[in-house]
């Protein structure tokens, strides 16, 4: 059985065994009871996935023309796949699971951040961005990459690059250089007011991340305020514990 690449989904197939096979050795650097492939395509990593002893595994995939192809090739996964938007999806498992998959790029930050709502039940992420994406993700204050992306993954996870990998690994190849990263759940809590105030906080800043802060985030703050000397910074200046320590500071 045969399937077709759709544009529409971003769908660049992992077709070298190399790097699935680095991708596989990352995972295998941990133990865990349970594992959501987010978008296994035509399968390259969900075949050793199944091979996995004593874990409870399952994959979500949106189309359905790649969700045929799959029980097809591998009957084992006719009731471990979730046919739904991952974006739209509820939790997989009731317990703690991992995550791991080559992000459809069209969609990967916003699948980052569904997988941030889930960050209680997701100790470690595995995952393939387009290169500039996850070089975003890990990138420290000071930088022009760092950004929105940066604090609020790094605010929870220990990010980590893990290698590049070449357009030639996928079918078709995609324009540009992929990266694969590993996330893993910080067991500190970061000392904030509120998730919700600190998202907005860091989403204000960078929004408008060429203004220092005292214009880009004016609305956020009272005027005495913004009067300290860290509102001279710019975004890109501040770490993630001056972002944690400002979320308390904002009106209320």
């Amino acid at each position: 059985m045969q399937y077709t690449l759709k544009k529409s989904l971003g769908q660049h197939f992992l077709k070298d065994e190399n790097v699935t096979q680095k991708i596989i050795s990352a995972l295998q650097q941990h133990s865990f009871e349970r594992l959501l492939e987010i978008g296994p395509g035509a399968g390259a990593l969900t075949k050793y996935f199944i091979k996995l002893n004593n874990i409870d595994f399952k994959a979500i995939e949106l189309d359905e023309e790649k969700i045929l192809y799959l029980v097809n090739t591998y009957p084992s996964l006719k009731e471990k796949i979730i046919h739904a938007d991952f974006l739209k999806s509820s939790l997989p498992f009731d317990d703690g699971f991992f995550v791991i998959g080559n992000f459809p790029y069209n969609i990967s930050s916003q699948i980052l951040f569904k997988l941030l709502e889930w960050k209680e039940h997701v100790p470690v992420i595995i995952g393939m961005f387009q290169k500039e994406v996850a070089q975003r993700i890990a990138s420290k204050p000071n930088n022009k990459m760092y950004g929105i992306l940066s604090v609020l993954v790094q605010a929870f996870y220990e990010v980590e690059y893990l290698f590049d990998v070449a357009p030639a690994s996928f079918n078709p190849p995609p324009k540009v250089m992929s990266g694969v990263i590993q996330l893993k759940r910080k067991h500190e809590q970061l000392n904030i007011s509120s998730e919700k105030e600190f998202f907005v906080l860091v989403k204000t800043a960078f929004n408008q991340r060429r203004k220092k802060l005292r214009n880009a985030v004016r609305s956020l703050f009272d005027e005495t305020i913004l009067k300290d000397d860290i509102f001279d910074e710019r975004a890109e200046q501040l770490n993630i514990e001056e972002f944690a320590s400002l979320s308390f500071k904002m009106k209320s």
